[in-house]
Formats: C-alpha cells, sequence, structure tokens
C-alpha cells in the first residue's frame, strides 16, 4: 500500500459530506511542495484526501484554505476521471491516516477563528459550570534531576 506523509497545504476548504450508513467524510484538497525549479518557486502535487469518521466532523470548521499540515496519506493511488471537455484526467487520492496542525491558522477577515458554521453547534451544548482558575504552576521549583533526561544515565559505568 502506498503511503505519503509531509506538510501540505490546504488548497480550498474541507467539505464534509455523509454517506447513505450517515457516516461523515471530509474531502481535503492538499497541496505538497517539493524539489526546486530554476526560477526559485517549489512545484506542487495536488492530492485529493478524504478524512473519515467522527473526526472529519470535529475538525472541518477549522480545516480552512491555506491552513498548514502535517498528514499521512494512506492507500495513494491514481485515479482517472472525466474531464468537462471530454478528455480523461487522473489525480492522486487518497485516505487521511494521520493529521495534525502545523504553522498558524489562516486569517479570514482578520479573525483566527473558525467559521460561523460551527458557532451554532456550540451553542445547541449544554452549558458546563466554569471550572474553578488554577495559579499557574512555578516552574523553578521543578526538580532538574529528571531521571529518563540523561540518556547516558546508568551507561557511565561502562564509558569510565
Amino acid at each position: 500500500m502506498a503511503q505519503l506523509f509531509g506538510l501540505a497545504r490546504l488548497g480550498r476548504d474541507a467539505e464534509v459530506r455523509f454517506t447513505q450508513a450517515g457516516k461523515p467524510v471530509a474531502t481535503l484538497a492538499l497541496a505538497f511542495d517539493y524539489g526546486k525549479k530554476g526560477n526559485g518557486k517549489r512545484p506542487s502535487q495536488w492530492v485529493d484526501a478524504a478524512l473519515w469518521g467522527e473526526r472529519s466532523e470535529a475538525l472541518a470548521p477549522y480545516l480552512l484554505k491555506g491552513q498548514q499540515l502535517s498528514v499521512t496519506v494512506d492507500d495513494v493511488h491514481i485515479e482517472t476521471f472525466q474531464k468537462n471537455d471530454g478528455t480523461q484526467g487522473h489525480k492522486l487520492t487518497g485516505r487521511v491516516s494521520n493529521i495534525e496542525f502545523a504553522g498558524s491558522a489562516p486569517q479570514q477577515n482578520g479573525q483566527n477563528q473558525p467559521p460561523a458554521q460551527a458557532a451554532p453547534r456550540q451553542a445547541a451544548q449544554p452549558q458546563q459550570p466554569a471550572a474553578r482558575q488554577q495559579p499557574a504552576p512555578d516552574y523553578d521549583s521543578f526538580d532538574d534531576d529528571i531521571p529518563f533526561a540523561d540518556p547516558y544515565r546508568g551507561a557511565r559505568s561502562l564509558l569510565i
């Protein structure tokens, strides 16, 4: 099974659809930059990827055009399709198995928030009691002698 992983940018906002069985699936247009051209610009390889399950529905409001992601795409293969002009086209497709946000969120109208469509879902959830504010930890009081911090601890006798 072919696998592709690396940093990619979203070419358009994620689009969530539902199967007949009710399972959510988000389609992502991912642009992977690679190599160098003579003019210094890097070419892009576009991949159409599907993100399945509850993750797709939960992450969709944050998967906006321009967002940089670290992704792993499994089952990468070439699909053929009919273009509008009647010719045959080819595209890389696959299934997202791992996704992490990288870089900052794209700016949308000067705001750094998910789109308005996420707001009704949050409003429909019952109100949780306010959490008590805890004081910030005092990092100076932490013990610097952590047993797993030194990879050579215990091996020093072997080096001497």
